[in-house]
């Protein structure tokens, strides 16, 4: 059974979620493990839409793998790009605690939430960070962030204080603290902080190093 309050929390408090995508059903439990030893305890596991047509069992078997692999660790895995209510229902059966959308699909956040699932659709303008928030999401992600910028996190989180917003998309080292200080609560960090040359080339050691360095950054903001 999904602990979503303490799920909720942990967004709060550790901020950062690991995406992977595109990452090896046969690499995700070590570079969940790497990312696990250098402090980030939230993955997310993207759908991959060329493996529809295999019932996306890519991503699936990811899943199922870092959970079969932690141990009782606090190590939470969700899916990412989860675009109809038969994807949620696919990510749940495999154990995701959440999900995670591009868009705002109100039956895919229903269904998640009655579920027992965290929410985090993606929104643009205002009217879809309201309307995605009113449908029960958790969060709200802002992707892509880096395009936005800080300044627009500033602009849309004024009116919206209510909305916890999440940053996507070009967050890094550098701008992690001007996205934070602009509004939003947490990242989700895909291939800056996920990098696939160390997880090819079994560098996790670094991967762990360069976790450490994420998850210090994050550790001085305070919500």
């Amino acid at each position: 059974m999904i602990d979503k309050e303490k799920l909720i929390q942990t967004v709060f408090e550790r901020k950062i979620i690991a995406i992977f995508r595109n990452i090896p059903e046969e690499e995700s439990l070590q570079t969940a493990n790497a990312l696990y030893n250098g402090g980030i305890r939230l993955c997310e596991v993207t759908f991959n839409m060329k493996d529809k047509n295999n019932n996306f069992a890519s991503t699936l078997n990811s899943v199922r793998n870092i959970l079969k692999g932690r141990k009782g660790r606090d190590l939470h895995v969700g899916v990412g790009t989860v675009l109809t209510t038969e994807q949620v229902i696919l990510a749940r059966d495999a154990g995701a605690e959440f999900i995670i959308t591009p868009s705002i699909n109100t039956d895919v956040i229903r269904l998640a939430n009655q579920m027992g699932m965290m929410t985090m659709p993606g929104g643009y303008t205002p009217t879809e960070l309201e309307m995605a928030y009113e449908a029960g999401a958790d969060f709200v992600k802002i992707f892509p962030a880096s395009e936005a910028g800080a300044s627009y996190f500033k602009a849309v989180s004024a009116p919206l204080k209510h909305i916890p917003l999440i940053a996507v998309g070009g967050v890094d080292l550098d701008n992690m603290e001007s996205f934070y200080n602009a509004g939003c609560v947490g990242f989700g960090i895909g291939g800056n902080l996920v990098n696939k040359n160390y997880i090819e080339e079994g560098r996790f050691s670094e991967l762990t190093s360069l976790a450490r360095q994420y998850a210090d950054k994050a550790a001085t903001f305070c919500n």
